[in-house]
């Protein structure tokens, strides 16, 4: 297969490069990603480093291409000339409270980018050709917003975003339900839930409490420790997007004989929400196992319990029946063996990367 994955050294579009290299065979795979300077560029540029290790030798071609996806020339010129089968759009502006201060970044790769890529799949079989065959897109669990029944289900009303990041996934995927209607293009959008591991973003909080823990500094857990979260391991989240990709909407006729649009929607979430305080108490039990930290470290002097922030909500939980119906699929990794796997990876990143700063 022809696969393109856009936000290809994020973290997970990196993982999905090298599950599907490692895994499987015969695919010619090229990755996008523009390389902004959110965060560090230098562990995408790691990530993308890893992806190059691994192709040789597993009957798969990998090539990048660094460009961003409001970029509208060069999407045309990337599916004119690969003719991707499967896209797997991951490129997006990520972050909840950034998307306060910063609004036009959001707009820009959010909106514009992902419209860029739903006009690229609709002109794809111009001139007769084959065309996109399956458009997969990560949405976001933030569309649930402070929906008060849980598990979120996909069948929710999702009407009431509280920030803008949410507004923008909620608005992806109304776009990509019109141009699936319209255009009869196979799109399945997938609700990601609090995703970390190794070599992951470090505006996520097990990322930043981790920095701040071994700096000597506090760290602020908000809503007073009441918030839960349905923290995913990535390995689980990759799992669930290669299954998804591999298995496009079928085109079918409804009860009253007009089409259905082949469009889905699924979350992908641990299904387990766990509260700020355990988290970060299971955190500082692996640093300390890992000699990052001192024996008798008391993690409780270290936290600073402050209100909600803006943008935030209490509580996030997947209900993934439709995942496990159609996929027999669901999230698996406990909350300790990720974050035992994240702090190895830490430990190692920090006496190679964090010495040269």
């Amino acid at each position: 297969m022809r696969i393109l994955i856009t936000g290809a050294a994020g973290f997970i579009g990196a993982n999905l490069a090298l599950a599907l290299l490692r895994k499987e065979k015969g695919h010619d795979i090229v990755g996008l990603d523009n390389l902004n300077g959110y965060y560090d560029v230098r562990i995408k540029k790691l990530r993308l480093g890893e992806i190059g290790n691994a192709c040789p030798g597993t009957g798969n071609t990998w090539r990048f291409i660094q460009g961003d996806i409001a970029d509208k020339s060069l999407i045309d010129r990337v599916f004119s000339g690969f003719e991707p089968e499967i896209v797997v759009n991951l490129a997006a502006q990520a972050g909840v409270r950034y998307s306060i201060t910063n609004p036009d970044s959001y707009m820009e790769s959010n909106i514009i980018g992902f419209y860029n890529i739903l006009e690229a799949c609709r002109h794809s079989s111009d001139g007769g050709k084959p065309g996109t065959g399956h458009l997969v897109y990560a949405s976001s669990s933030s569309v649930y917003g402070a929906n008060s029944k849980v598990p979120y289900s996909t069948g929710d009303k999702v009407d009431n975003p509280v920030s803008l990041y949410a507004a923008t996934k909620k608005c992806d995927e109304l776009l990509a339900h019109a141009y699936s209607k319209l255009y009869d293009i196979p799109s399945t959008g997938l609700r990601f839930f609090t995703v970390y591991g190794p070599a992951g973003r470090p505006d996520m909080a097990y990322f930043g409490f981790t920095e701040r823990l071994l700096s000597g500094e506090k760290i602020r857990i908000f809503n007073y420790g009441n918030c839960m979260r349905d923290f995913t391991y990535v390995d689980d989240i990759v799992e669930g997007v290669v299954r998804v990709m591999h298995k496009p909407p079928q085109r079918r006729q409804g009860e009253d004989g007009l089409p259905v649009p082949p469009y889905r929607l699924y979350n992908i979430g641990n299904g387990s929400p766990v509260s700020l305080t355990d988290f970060v108490d299971i955190l500082g039990q692996e640093l300390v196992a890992a000699g990052l930290l001192p024996e008798g470290f008391d993690i409780r002097d270290r936290m600073e319990l402050v209100p909600m922030q803006p943008g935030d909500v209490p509580v996030t939980y997947a209900d993934t029946a439709d995942l496990e119906r159609d996929f027999g699929f669901r999230p698996s990794t406990d909350l300790r063996t990720g974050l035992r796997k994240f702090v190895s990876w830490y430990r190692e990143y920090k006496q190679k990367y964090k010495a040269d700063e």
